[in-house]
């Protein structure tokens, strides 16, 4: 079975700075992890390779400090990684973003099953997934919760449909994405890492696809333009109160009304 797991590095702390122009996360020098929900869609992968067996692939789109959360692919088991990445990339939406996956997915050949996590934490939007696989024109299913079973090229699969569970059979070639209880994700190998550490990653740009139009990509290529984006404010400020209950209560409820919250 051939695999392909899309990853995704994210900013590993919330104080991440926003481009006042573009309305675009600034990445450079920010401390960086793998998107949570794609350790659960890897472990999927290394799961299947091991009942089935054949490849695990992982494809990331970002700037090249990307390649970081490849080389923790390969520690988990992976045994290809491509990155994904050009400046023109850059701002990309999720429309932007599951065409250049897309693309980048048919550049590395052939396959029986993308992975995906259910979402990402910079963006939460859970689009990329179904979007990308839209594109490839291949059947898809969304918050898998378990693989009941592979045969005959097709996969059954159990999904999360918030008040039931839906057990579905896709034929493959096909994409999922997966819920975070499907498995326990591995930990990375310490002697994965010494063995793979001179492993190539392969590195494919704009001019590499086979649809190297600027003009679909990034800024360009994203109809989503966001009016207005801002970190969260802070506010530090605390009163300590003493006194009674009765007085206590008394300056709670005067303080809510200041606040106009009651």
């Amino acid at each position: 079975m051939d695999i392909v797991v899309c990853v995704k590095q994210v900013p590993g702390t919330s104080k991440v700075e926003v481009d006042p122009e573009t309305g675009v996360l600034k990445r450079a020098g920010v401390d960086s992890k793998m998107n949570p929900y794609d350790l659960f869609a890897l472990e999927t992968a290394m799961r299947l390779k091991e009942s089935y067996g054949g490849t695990v692939r992982v494809l990331s789109m970002g700037p090249p400090q990307a390649a970081e959360v490849i080389r923790e692919a390969y520690m988990m088991g992976a045994d290809e990684g491509f990155l994904l990445t050009d400046s023109c990339f850059a701002g990309s939406d999720v429309l932007a973003t599951s065409y250049a996956i897309s693309q980048g997915i048919e550049k590395l050949g052939p396959f029986d099953l993308i992975l995906c996590g259910k979402q990402t934490t910079d963006g939460d939007t859970a689009q990329v997934g179904p979007e990308t696989a839209e594109f490839l024109r291949i059947p898809h299913i969304t918050n898998v919760l378990g693989i009941t079973d592979i045969r005959e090229g097709a996969i059954t699969a159990e999904a999360d449909l918030a008040d039931s569970v839906q057990t579905a059979e896709i034929l493959m070639p096909c994409l999922i994405t997966v819920e975070k209880g499907i498995f326990q994700p591995r930990l990375p190998s310490y002697r994965r890492r010494l063995s793979t550490r001179e492993r190539e990653i392969k590195v494919l740009s704009r001019v590499d696809l086979a649809d190297p139009d600027e003009n679909k990509y990034g800024l360009n290529g994203s109809p989503t333009r966001v009016e207005r984006i801002f970190p969260p404010e802070t506010n530090g400020s605390r009163e300590l109160w003493t006194g009674s209950p009765e007085d206590l209560s008394e300056k709670i409820a005067e303080k809510l009304r200041q606040l106009k919250h009651i």
